[in-house]
């Protein structure tokens, strides 16, 4: 005769059950696909625009959404015209803060990212490969030259950035072409490189001057040059870069004065992170 707790030791088995035979948990997927929902365009969302950007159901959306409102990370609004919306807490920033802390790259580029930002008079960043997406790490805004606002933690396609093609070049050859395979290529404009074989010319390109230019592949008129970050082994670990407008530095600018002062500024990070 079983007991009420193998009862519900059961009865919670065939609820994960094709989930643990896959050794995923679901609903933690789903919840985390709820919280990723929100981004910088889109910091408040309604119920049904919730499920939608998730890919779960209404039903599913609401259950979550008053799950993280108990938790402290949604908060719910009433906006007007839109009616009742739910918008993240700063409490998600919990979520990311382990890793960051036990990530010392942030903490090491970030005074090398001011002073840099202070001579070249433009906006950098630093970010990490995750998937097919840069997300960024650290950044120094001079001035608002991209139409979607960027923060610490948005996240770019790797392949039409300047700092994503940096460190997709520095990747073991199986790994990147594992990755592209896997990856789409969408026209983000009119110059962003679509065809893959272009684009493994293109980061072999990179590789071998150890430098990536990109001229307006992400959004027009957006020029940045990257140059990778190394750990003590040499592996390339992060990437750091020069934005500006096409409107105000021509391409031969940004490659003879931004290119060599972040070359100096990398060496500088690199040699931080080697005694790390």
């Amino acid at each position: 005769m079983t007991s009420p707790a193998d009862r519900a030791d059961a009865a919670g088995a065939a609820t994960d059950g094709a989930s643990r035979a896959g050794e995923t948990v679901q609903s933690l997927a789903r919840g985390l696909a709820v919280i990723r929902a929100f981004d910088a365009e889109h910091p408040e969302l309604t119920l049904s625009e919730v499920a939608r950007r998730a890919e779960i159901t209404r039903a599913a959306a609401g259950r979550f959404l008053r799950t993280l409102e108990e938790l402290g990370y949604v908060r719910p609004s009433t906006s007007a015209g839109t009616g009742r919306t739910f918008a993240l807490t700063p409490r998600v920033l919990e979520l990311g803060f382990s890793y960051l802390s036990a990530l010392s790259i942030p903490e090491v580029v970030q005074p090398h990212l001011e002073r840099l930002s202070r001579e070249v008079d433009e906006s950098v960043s630093a970010a990490v490969l995750d998937g097919g997406d840069i997300v960024y790490i650290a950044r120094v805004p001079t001035r608002r030259i991209m139409s979607v606002r960027i923060t610490i933690g948005t996240r770019f396609p790797a392949f039409a950035t300047s700092m994503g093609r940096v460190l997709l070049a520095g990747m073991p050859d199986a790994a990147r072409d594992a990755l592209l395979a896997a990856s789409a290529l969408p026209s983000l404009t009119e110059r962003t490189i679509t065809d893959a074989d272009d684009l493994r010319a293109e980061l072999a390109r990179v590789a071998q001057q150890g430098w990536a230019l990109v001229d307006g592949e992400l959004e027009p008129g957006l020029r940045s040059v990257a140059v990778p970050l190394h750990d003590r082994r040499g592996a390339v670990v992060a990437a750091v870069n020069v934005s500006t407008s096409a409107t105000r530095d021509s391409v031969d600018h940004v490659v003879n004065e931004y290119l060599p002062p972040l070359r100096r500024t990398a060496e500088a990070i690199d040699a931080e992170l080697r005694l790390v």
